[in-house]
């Protein structure tokens, strides 16, 4: 079943920019951090090692700042420009993920958009078609998780 088309409200927007960043920025690279080495391969981010990363949710007033280093991904607490940052709405972020758009097509109609260094995004980009998600959405079903404990798994 698609995703339907919806934009969150504008109000929401205004006060999740007055919110505190940090609990999303947390969620965020722990959910980056346990995908790295599983799905996100640690040498292809190489090139992200130092550099400033920034998410825009623009519908939700999110702006997540984040960057790459030896321990794995981490919330930024400089307001130094980003080297990278990507925004979209929250739905856009859900539907690459869904895989039901690509990033191509999101950048091409202007639904996302890349600002800074365009060889960080591309690496991004690359990195994210890259990864085997049927492969991935198998290790997360449910009836993984739910199978029956034998004496040898036990």
């Amino acid at each position: 079943m698609p995703l339907p088309a919806f934009r969150l409200p504008a109000p929401l927007a205004r006060l999740g920019a007055r919110l505190p960043q940090l609990p999303p920025t947390l969620a965020l690279v722990g959910a980056l951090n346990l995908a790295l080495d599983r799905i996100l391969p640690r040498d292809d981010l190489q090139p992200l090692t130092g550099k400033r990363l920034q998410l825009n949710v623009t519908d939700a007033g999110l702006s997540l700042r984040y960057g790459f280093g030896a321990r794995g991904f981490h919330p930024r607490f400089d307001r130094a420009p980003a080297d990278l940052t990507l925004s979209a709405t929250l739905r856009d972020y859900l539907a690459l993920a869904l895989r039901e758009d690509d990033p191509d097509t999101l950048f091409f109609s202007r639904r996302l958009v890349m600002e800074g260094d365009t060889e960080l995004g591309l690496l991004v980009k690359n990195t994210l078609d890259a990864v085997d998600w049927d492969a991935l959405a198998a290790r997360l079903h449910p009836a993984t998780y739910l199978r029956p404990r034998t004496a040898a798994s036990a």
